[in-house]
């Protein structure tokens, strides 16, 4: 007799409910029925296709575009009894052989390939051979061609409705706006497909934004203060920043590595290893890396560059605290990233339209960074989603921003970008606007122009402020001739005509708020934390000698749920959240034995 889902559940997963609208996802697969899933980094995609592959007859075939992290999804199936399989370039010819062998006999429950490979014409005769319980398509926004992880292979995927008309598919990922849900469900056959959209609040994540101001050292702050010894991923727009902010925190002390696409397969490979397995990695990575990451401890993601969109800021901050506790996503940005990011697009060998949309992303969040309303709002609110206007978590929630009647200081700033000539970038703009003595203003004689000293009243700093603030809003563009050069827009007119004003954030110059205590210590009794620290130095060991990352063996929270129940016998290990048959019969007495030694 077939198992119901919540029987699987408990049975192999060790949980004792569904989250949200996974029950419903999973009884549309097990129907036999197609979906389309947008649900958040850490809200349990996963388990709505895991969960249907166990129920379902045949192998569940799960595409996931990224192979260094197929071994990782496998493991943690397998210690849970699952028998799964992956098949990559990454395997010598035996396991590739063994893994198929498993797969034609029936054996495999899951199967995850590539979308390159499932491509193959040999993959697809191959899958004709054996029954089939779905096709699940992980990460499915990289189907878009003007999203921000676009994989051309995606755009083969649809195939699967022809070839295999009667193997339900899901199709799932954490970002996509309303017009990448429609690209989705075209470009995959997925039109009838029935819809689940998640909320998309991470609500257990603290979104802030800020200026650059010696960003090296405002970083080195931030992890010492607050998340020393936490892991983290540090985003850098470019490989040669990766390299040399990975080295510099590296002499600061702090266990840092690089990523992205430019090093070595086998580096590449290690330092993902060590990030998914060791305490305390901070990754330094471009956005080559983070997709499918299952780390669930990852306590902040830090930008030292702008974002080119929100998408891709939304995607990459969802890699935090995927496992429902407090997280940071910090961001620091300037002027520079937004001279660099329009630079970039207009150089780019994109059509017309493509590059309008990528415009409008942009500017998009250039106003996510600059507004004054709650940061979570604005975010949910992109997304088609209601939320409330204070979210009371975010930085302009916490520390609501000032604004300042800026009328007078934008006439002088877009004067001056027209008196020079609009040839020039903003440094070279703020010195001529606080008087400066520099070589440039000699040679170019702008020290005799009627803008030359008449800014001294605001630093430099403020000054900047501005111009990103214009730039941001729309009233100076910047040039693609790679010297950044401000050109005034139309849209300045008025203001120089004296016909309106305008109010610009002031930009704060009190520390950052600080973190908020984690739930283990918030929760945690100081009698209960021998029996803590013993329960995560059994873990480590374990995942140690299985090679696998210590969440494969149990997660945070399941520990705390050991903590707080204290369970004798292995009956009663099974109330424990995360603890399925599988995983007691090969951790429980492990596990029991440190119980009793801390007991009362």
């Amino acid at each position: 007799m077939t198992q119901t889902p919540l029987a699987v559940l408990e049975r192999v997963f060790g949980y004792h409910s569904f989250r949200g609208q996974q029950e419903a996802i999973i009884q549309t697969l097990v129907s036999g029925q197609d979906a389309l899933v947008l649900m958040p980094t850490g809200g349990g995609k996963s388990l709505c296709y895991q969960l249907p592959a166990l129920v379902r007859d045949g192998t569940a075939v799960v595409i996931s575009p990224l192979i260094a992290l197929m071994q990782d999804q496998v493991d943690a199936l397998q210690a849970l009894g699952v028998k799964a399989g992956y098949l990559n370039s990454a395997q010598d010819r035996a396991a590739q052989q063994a893994t198929e062998d498993a797969l034609l006999d029936g054996s495999l429950k899951l199967l995850y390939v590539a979308p390159e490979r499932l491509n193959q014409p040999r993959m697809m005769q191959l899958l004709t051979r054996v029954k089939l319980a779905l096709f699940a398509i992980d990460e499915a926004h990289c189907v878009s061609q003007w999203g921000h992880d676009f994989r051309a292979d995606y755009l083969q995927l649809g195939v699967l409705a022809e070839v295999f008309p009667q193997v339900p598919r899901i199709a799932l990922t954490a970002t996509a706006d309303l017009r990448t849900r429609e690209e989705i469900a075209e470009r995959l056959q997925l039109t009838h497909a029935a819809r689940f959209i998640s909320s998309f609040d991470r609500p257990n994540i603290q979104y802030r934004i800020g200026l650059k101001q010696q960003a090296r050292q405002q970083m080195l702050r931030f992890l010492q203060q607050e998340h020393p010894g936490d892991a983290g991923v540090i985003y850098c727009l470019s490989r040669a920043k990766v390299d040399d902010t990975a080295a510099w925190l590296q002499q600061q002390g702090i266990k840092a590595l690089p990523y992205h696409a430019g090093l070595p397969q086998d580096m590449r490979r290690d330092h993902q290893q060590r990030f998914l397995r060791e305490d305390g990695i901070v990754m330094v990575a471009t956005i080559a890396f983070g997709m499918g990451i299952d780390k669930p401890d990852v306590r902040f993601v830090m930008h030292l560059d702008l974002p080119k969109s929100i998408e891709g800021y939304y995607q990459e901050t969802g890699r935090a605290g995927r496992d429902g506790e407090p997280a940071t996503a910090l961001m620091l940005y300037g002027v520079e990233d937004i001279v660099k990011l329009r630079q970039m697009l207009e150089q780019s060998p994109a059509d017309d339209t493509h590059k309008r949309r990528e415009r409008h992303r942009l500017d998009a969040m250039l106003g996510l960074c600059e507004i004054t309303s709650c940061r979570r709002h604005a975010l949910l609110r992109y997304f088609g989603e209601d939320s409330p206007e204070q979210c009371g978590a975010c930085d302009t929630c916490l520390t609501p921003p000032t604004t300042w009647d800026a009328t007078e200081s934008v006439r002088k700033a877009l004067s001056c970008v027209y008196r020079t000539g609009q040839r020039f970038g903003v440094n070279h703009l703020v010195d001529v606007l606080r008087g400066g003595n520099t070589e440039k203003i000699r040679q170019f004689g702008h020290q005799n122009l009627s803008t030359y000293g008449i800014g001294s009243d605001l630093t430099a700093n403020t000054w900047r402020s501005v111009f990103r603030q214009l730039v941001a809003r729309g009233l100076l563009s910047v040039d693609v001739d790679g010297f950044g050069a401000l050109h005034l827009t139309e849209d300045c007119r008025p203001l120089l005509r004296g016909e309106t004003t305008i109010a610009l954030r002031e930009d704060a110059s009190e520390p950052a708020p600080r973190r908020r205590a984690t739930p283990v210590a918030a929760e945690l009794d100081p009698a209960d934390r021998p029996l803590w620290e013993a329960l995560r130095r059994l873990r480590r060991r374990l995942a140690d000698d299985l090679g696998v990352p210590p969440y494969v063996v149990f997660n945070d929270r399941t520990l705390q749920d050991m903590v707080a129940l204290r369970p004798g016998t292995p009956q009663q290990m099974l109330q424990v959240t995360g603890v399925g048959e599988t995983k007691l019969e090969r951790f429980g007495d492990d596990f029991l034995e440190v119980i009793r030694d801390h007991e009362y």
